[in-house]
């Protein structure tokens, strides 16, 4: 509740304009609550740490080819299907492919565990440390607060998954040579073109990164401790992880919300599959729904005292 809505007593002439002046003040608060997020997370040591953790990746993989195939040999013989490996094996021939190798290496850990920190300290770490109560005292809101909240997190996604594809397109440029590239259907396409798809393959990894994020901030409503929220959150995503590679567990294993994840290697075929992309999409519009709707059932309705 604002100051404004318990000082402005009615039939004062002289306060007559308050009620502008709150409208004011909200629609500048809305407007700073956003970008005050943005950068109190990035500001942060640990969500610097993270991205350079992530620009890292790249880097290693890319030396390690180079290294390995330094003799004219291959590298990623026998891979096969559409995944990483088949992306390894044409890294020589092509830089590109570096961008695609460093999202598959990066996507079933290293970026969901980034997002888990950060989505598991969204509000838990605001209330471990003192400051929930002060934000909510400003005229922002429950809700509109855990939805900058969300939406900040989304953000850190976003700039994750770029952070990865430029960095492996920076070191895939100085260390193998760029040009035309093959598909893995066996099809050629321009340089443009398959920079086109490498910037799209970045958005649909990026979205295929909003179930755990949500999941991550219904986590974070649970606890008061940023600590226990992050790492209850990244257990969750080992241990699905895990249950997704149990042959018994097939019935339910298309309702993971990792068990997609790698589908964005069918970008890289032409025609383009869009099965498994839809499917990925569609599972992780239905995890941000139910678990952001826990979030905000859990978030309306938590006694804030600290």
């Amino acid at each position: 509740m604002s100051q404004v809505e318990v000082d402005v007593p009615q039939g004062r002439g002289e306060l007559r304009d308050q009620p502008q002046q709150t409208v004011r003040r909200r629609t500048t608060f809305r407007g700073t609550l956003f970008g005050n997020e943005l950068l109190t997370t990035f500001r942060r040591w640990r969500t610097l740490a993270l991205l350079g953790v992530l620009a890292a990746v790249p880097i290693l993989v890319g030396i390690a080819v180079k290294i390995e195939t330094s003799d004219g040999g291959g590298v990623g013989r026998g891979g096969g299907g559409g995944g990483g490996p088949a992306f390894v094996s044409q890294i020589t021939n092509n830089g590109l492919f570096l961008v695609f190798t460093a999202l598959a290496a990066t996507l079933p850990f290293f970026l969901p565990m980034a997002v888990g920190v950060i989505a598991g300290d969204a509000i838990a770490g605001e209330s471990n440390a003192g400051t929930l109560r002060y934000l909510l005292v400003a005229p922002a809101g429950r809700t509109r607060l855990l939805l900058t909240k969300y939406a900040t997190v989304m953000a850190f996604c976003v700039l994750a998954t770029l952070v990865v594809a430029v960095s492996a397109l920076a070191v895939g440029a100085l260390l193998f040579p760029l040009g035309d590239l093959t598909t893995i259907s066996g099809t050629r396409i321009t340089f443009a073109e398959g920079l086109g798809r490498a910037f799209l393959i970045a958005l649909v990894v990026a979205a295929s990164l909003t179930g755990i994020a949500a999941l991550g901030l219904f986590v974070s409503t649970l606890t008061g401790s940023g600590i226990a929220a992050m790492a209850t959150t990244v257990g969750l995503l080992i241990t699905v992880q895990i249950l997704d590679q149990i042959p018994q567990l097939h019935a339910i294993q298309p309702y993971f919300f990792s068990h997609y994840w790698l589908s964005f290697a069918d970008l890289m075929r032409e025609p383009v599959y869009w099965d498994d992309l839809q499917k990925n999409l569609g599972l992780q519009a239905l995890y941000a729904a139910v678990f952001g709707s826990a979030a905000w059932a859990r978030f309306t309705t938590k006694d804030i005292t600290a």
